[in-house]
Order: C-alpha cells, then structure tokens, then sequence
C-alpha cells in the first residue's frame, strides 16, 4: 500500500504502511496521497473580521501560520500551528468591500490615501459601530467608491498576488479564492468560490452585491469556465441557513426546481462543508434519532439574531442525499451529488483546530477561556456551543493547485473535526478481505472499484456491492473507536437510513438484535482533562458488503471513522480556570471523519423488478377526490385513524384530539418505544404530541420546524392519502377509523 510520507510515524506500529518512492513523488503518485488543509478562513480583510478587532492578521499572515510559522492573534498573544504545517489553504475572505476597512486604516497603504478612505476610519467603539451601520446598510445599495474596479479590482489584484507568493507546487498549495457571502433574512447561503489557475482569475469576483441568489452566482460561473477558467464552490454552514441551503420544491426566487437548475447546481457545486466552528451539518438527532453519533457539536441560530433557530428540514446534508436519490426517482434528476471536506470560518487568520489548545475564532467575542465559557450571546452566536476547526482531506496525485482541484472536482474528498485522520473508501462488486493480501491493496482497489465521491459501475450479477474501508488514527490525537457506514436509500419518494458498525477496536461484540457495538469506554478525567491512548486501535480496516441491498433502490453509501472520547475544548478550558466543565454541553468530544459519499443508481431493468408506488396524477386520473377542509374535520378530528405505510408495511393507530394535538397511540400493535423515528403519516417520534391544523384541504403538521402537508383521497369507498414531502407519491392507505 503506498501511503503518505507526511503521515508515517513511529507512532503507528502495527499499521500497513510504506514509505513512497522518490520517484512516484516526482511523477505524481496514481494512487494518491492525502492532503490536509483549509477551504474557508477569514483574516482582516474580510470586513466582519476587522471590526471584531482582527487588525493585523492579513492574507499574508494567514498563510504563515498554516506553514506553521509563529502569528501574533489579533488580540496579541502568539500563536503557533500545533503539530505540523497543513498542507494546502486557500484563504475566503468575504468579497464583499472586501479589504477596505484594513486598508483604510493602513498608513502604508495607497487605499488609504483616497478621500473614501477617510469615512472607514476606525479608533472608538463609536467608530466601529458607525462604519458596521453603514456597511451594512449598504449591501442592497452598494456604495459606489468601493465597488469602483479600480479600488476593488487593486485590492482583488493584491489578494492574488499574495495566493502566488507563498504558493510552494509539491510542498504547499495556496489557491485564488474568496466567499460570496449571501444570507437573506439572515438565512445562511454562503459559498466558497475556489479557482483552479490565478493566471486565468476574472478583474472581479461575482459577490452578493451583484447578486444574492445562487442560480446568479452559478450562471457567472458558468460563463467563467466558458472562458477557459475552471472554479468551483463549496456551499457551508447548512445547519444555519433555516432550510434554504438544500430545497426540493422551489428554487431561491420561488421557481419549480428542475432538471436545468439541478444540473446547474451540480456543475458548479460539487463540495458543502460537513463541519466547522459553527456546527457540524451532517446529520440533526431529530432528523437521525436511531444515529447514536447524531449529536455531535449540533449548532442551530440565525447568524446575527440572538435566540434564534434554524429550521432543520432543508439545512443539513444526509437528509440532502436522501432527498436527491428521492428526486432522481421521482423526477429523473439529483441536485445533491456532493462530496464534503471539513473547514473553519475562523475570522482570526489564525486557526484553532485542536481541542487542547482552542484560542478562539472570533477576535475580542471568544478570545479567553473566560469569554469562551461565559454563555453570552454575540450576533446570535455563543462562544461555547461553538466548535475547533475542521479539516479537508484530499486524496491527490500532488500537492499542486491542479491535482488538489482536481480531486475537490471529483469529490474524492473527506471532511474531518480538525483531526489528520486518513480515510480512504472503495465501493465495487467483487471486493473481499482477500483484497488486504495484495501487496499494494490501494492500486487494487482503484483497478477493481470507485474511491468515496464515484458512482458504483454497472452491477454486473446478482451479487450485493461491497466496500473497502481503512482508517489510521492521527498521529498526534486520539486512537480510533470504529469505523461506520452510514447507508440511505429511497422508495416511492420515501427515504430511509441505516449506520452499520463494520470495523472497531477491541473484542466488542454486536448486539444480536441491533447490530450495534457497544461504547468504547473513556480513559478521560475530565476534571483535570487528560485521556489516554490505553483503549482503541491505532488502525481499522474492513471489507464491507451490504447485507440489506434491493437493487430496485436508489442508494448511497459513506463512511464514518470515530475516535475514542477525549476531552472538549471546553473541558481543557475548565481546568485552565480551575472551574467545572460547563453542564450546557458535552465534556468529551469523539472527534471524527466523514467521507463524500459513494452512489449506487438502479438500472431500468432492475427497476422494473418492483412495482412502482401510485402517484398523486394517476389517483386523480383515476376519479378519486380529496377531502374538502369540511370532509377531513368529520373524518378524522376526535379520532383514532389506523394507517397503513404501503411502502414498509407498518401500521400505525393515530389520535387526532379535539384540541389540536394528534398522538401516535401504537406501531404494529404495540406501544410505541421511545426515540423510534417515524416515516409515516405525520413524521415525529413515538409517544411524543404534536400540533395539527386543517387548512386548504390539507391535514397540516410539523417536524423540525417545517410544515407538512397530507392530502386525503376518496377513491370508491377506500380512503388513501399523500405527504408532500414524498415527491408525488401515495404511500398511504387508511385502514380503519374508530
């Protein structure tokens, strides 16, 4: 196996590992190595930065402290990158007036000169809120003087002449890159906008003050690769955008999502961030309550209201992968093909991405373990909820800009907690534990499969796809737990999940009835934060094959490798006060990777197999009729409706009350059992009320937030009903009301 030069250490006996030869460094290795590095970070450049008291980490500085170079924080203390250099950063200040309070306040700068300058002065705490009203109230009327091409485009010209100078090919890659920085209502949109070759950059980026809906963004990116110049955006922050960030119904402007709009989407967003300082956005408890690993540093506001939430349905990414496997079943196309990397949004320059040695990521807001700990509130934001840094993995042939795109491009990608953990996945059809017999199992694995981001090749027999999984832990952190493949799939536009447990350390063993392997134990002391690598593997590994596969079913397929508990940020923060952990949140984290994912698409005659699911236009073709908003009063308030989910079978016995409220009384005849999730008529939790309401025809209720909707049909005699969030499809049959 060739694994890479920058991770082998003594540390990993016991591990396959090999050192790679001077020559396959030269050419390139085809088998690829991993890179870690950074896809989102802001310095003071970016104009939130700078008035939150980051005044001296620039671009420039920012790039020294990923080389590990010593960087003094924006409040003055030095900071140094704990263990080694990363490997590529492309720093994403945010485009809009981007530079113009720093280089305002610069002496040294020519910006500085102009008369415009003079209004961006910045010394008091009155100066910084006057210069935050304006800007901010300038974003739908830009200010003229700092849009003009001359001031921004030199600024703009400065920011890629710094990306070239510490650009290093073979040792350190920096890439062209910025954020377009849409948030309506203070809904999150941003992006990150990556550039393949800074020698074919545009004069100007595209930001929100030319525009704050995506498809814009998308069409000018469209027309720059029309120019020869390859770029690509990384969506982030899902988990706050109150579920705008993934839609399925309509686009940003209200418009039916289509195939053009999925395609445009795809082209240009291959990437979304799973995890960074605010929040991880793979999964929710609440969307995932059978993922006992769900609740992994959840965040939910609205970037700039104190005491919001955001909305849960449409804002995170496995429901995002379901939902697009639904859509390519239903509709013919999936706006959600993407992979994932980790990152930060430090608005610092530098970057905390270890749990011992948090230093902020916020200028003045969170720059003390006490101001971290206090709970207090900043834009909607609180400090201690917050998260270290993320990391991408990038499984390249080189550290250059064009092999690194390339593999961002591909999806051949992973995010991490801001741990180096290398983490590779194949999917094939004829892959078994032979495969690790192989003297270079990766140059098997690639000849004989697809790496994380690909799509399965046509099945070529009967037999069910199998998956190759290997994990090392960082050299520097924590041994690994297990490693998991987290598996969704789709019928009928209905849309179900399953975490497999398939390689951990120890001789656990899997409950008979779950499947799932009992906790790892903890060597934490969590009043003096310490742990020990006493538990766990330094290295796992598995051939996996899919024991539930249909081939009629649409499916994905990711991995997910965790290490063992060792103590948060928080915790280490604690000790430094000489206080108790904070109750509010966990004082152990298990730090871990997801892989972009690997897609498994049915073939027409494999789909042909199994009967299709009856869609809301035949119904109606059919002569059957929806209950009037007077018809459903009668039928169903004050009742106890048992339903029947034509697509898994299950029944359900539902109690509409008189007062608003429905309760699921029984599943299949028995009680319900507690955290069990539900896909069924209202979707919600066993024994838990919820809210319902009779409006336009509908039976209306909630989950996370959103409104559903279920239309009951009248169809000779038989009662059958629709959800809206299945995609046309009727799932339901009403079997009995008491």
């Amino acid at each position: 196996m060739k694994t890479p030069t920058h991770f082998t250490t003594p540390s990993l006996l016991g591990c396959a590992v090999l050192t790679v030869s001077s020559l396959a460094l030269a050419e390139g290795n085809p088998d690829r190595e991993v890179y870690f590095g950074q896809t989102h970070s802001h310095s003071s450049w970016s104009i939130d930065a700078y008035l939150i008291g980051n005044h001296q980490v620039d671009p420039e500085q920012a790039y020294q402290y990923s080389l590990g170079m010593p960087v003094k924080h924006p409040m003055g203390f030095e900071v140094q990158l704990k263990g080694r250099p990363l490997d590529f950063h492309g720093v994403t200040d945010h485009s809009e007036y981007v530079g113009v309070i720093a280089l305002a306040n610069d002496p040294k700068s020519d910006f500085s000169k102009l008369p415009i300058a003079q209004k961006l002065m910045v010394k008091t705490p009155e100066d910084f809120n006057r210069v935050f009203k304006w800007i901010a109230g300038s974003l739908n009327n830009p200010i003229k003087e700092l849009i003009d091409p001359k001031v921004a485009g030199n600024i703009w010209q400065q920011n890629i002449a710094i990306a070239d100078k510490y650009y290093k090919p073979g040792k350190f890659t920096t890439f062209v890159a910025y954020e377009w920085t849409s948030a309506p209502n203070n809904q999150n949109m941003h992006r990150n906008v990556f550039f393949r070759d800074s020698k074919k950059v545009p004069d100007l980026p595209f930001t929100a003050l030319d525009s704050n809906k995506p498809e814009d963004l998308w069409s000018w990116m469209d027309d720059q690769r029309k120019k020869g110049n390859e770029i690509l955006a990384i969506s982030h922050n899902a988990n706050l955008s109150n579920g705008l960030m993934f839609p399925v119904d309509v686009d940003d402007r209200g418009r039916p999502i289509d195939a053009a709009w999925a395609e445009a989407r795809m082209r240009n967003e291959s990437l979304t961030e799973i995890h960074q300082v605010k929040g991880t956005s793979e999964t929710h408890p609440e969307l995932s309550p059978t993922d006992e690993f769900a609740n992994y540093e959840i965040m939910s506001f609205l970037i700039g209201i104190d005491n919001s939430t955001s909305k849960l349905n449409g804002s995170y990414i496995r429901q995002a992968w379901q939902n697009g496997m639904a859509m390519q079943e239903a509709r013919g196309y999936n706006p959600y093909k993407m992979g994932v990397v980790g990152a930060s949004d430090s608005h610092n320059g530098v970057i905390p991405y270890s749990q011992s040695n948090n230093f902020g990521s916020h200028g003045f807001t969170d720059s003390t373990p006490a101001a971290r700990l206090s709970g207090k509130q900043n834009s909607g934001m609180m400090a201690l909820q917050t998260s270290t840094s993320g990391l991408a993995g990038v499984w390249a042939e080189e550290n250059t800009r064009e092999s690194i795109f390339d593999a961002m491009k591909r999806k051949e990608v992973y995010g991490t907690s801001g741990v180096r953990i290398p983490v590779r996945m194949f999917g094939g059809w004829g892959f078994d534990s032979s495969l690790w017999n192989e003297k270079d199992w990766v140059h098997a694995a690639y000849a004989k499969g697809v790496p994380m981001g690909g799509d399965l090749p046509a099945k070529p027999g009967k037999q069910a796809p199998s998956f190759v999984v290997w994990a090392v832990k960082d050299a520097d952190d924590g041994n690994l737990d297990r490693i998991q493949i987290i598996k969704g799939w789709t019928r009928n536009g209905q849309t179900f999940e399953k975490v497999y447990d398939v390689a951990w350390a120890g001789d656990r063993q899997p409950d008979p009835v779950t499947g799932k392997v009992p906790a790892v134990g903890s060597t934490v002391d969590v009043s003096k934060a310490t742990y020990t690598n006493t538990i766990g593997a330094t290295e796992l590994k598995k051939v996996w094959v899919d024991p539930d596969f249909d081939p009629a079913q649409h499916a994905f397929y990711y991995a997910r490798a965790l290490q063992i508990p060792t103590p948060r940020w928080s915790t280490y923060d604690a000790a430094k006060l000489q206080v108790p952990p904070p109750a509010d949140v966990s004082p152990t984290v298990q730090e871990r990777a997801w892989t972009s994912p690997i897609w498994y698409t049915p073939t027409a005659e494999d789909s042909k197999t199994v009967a299709g699911g009856k869609t809301i236009d035949q119904l109606k073709t059919e002569g059957a009729k929806a209950l009037t908003n007077e018809q459903l009063q009668t039928f169903v308030v004050g009742k106890t409706i048992k339903v029947r989910n034509t697509v898994t079978g299950q029944t359900f016995e539902i109690v509409y009350g008189t007062d608003g409220q429905r309760l699921v009384a029984s599943v299949d005849g028995k009680p319900p059992a507690e955290g069990e999730y539900l896909n069924m008529l209202h979707g919600g939790q066993f024994g838990v009320p919820a809210k319902y309401e009779i409006k336009d025809g509908h039976l209306l209720t909630t989950l996370g937030g959103s409104p559903f909707e279920a239309t009951v049909f009248e169809q000779n005699g038989k009662y059958v009903a629709a959800r809206s969030n299945e995609f046309g499809y009727v799932n339901y049959e009403v079997e009995a009301v008491k």
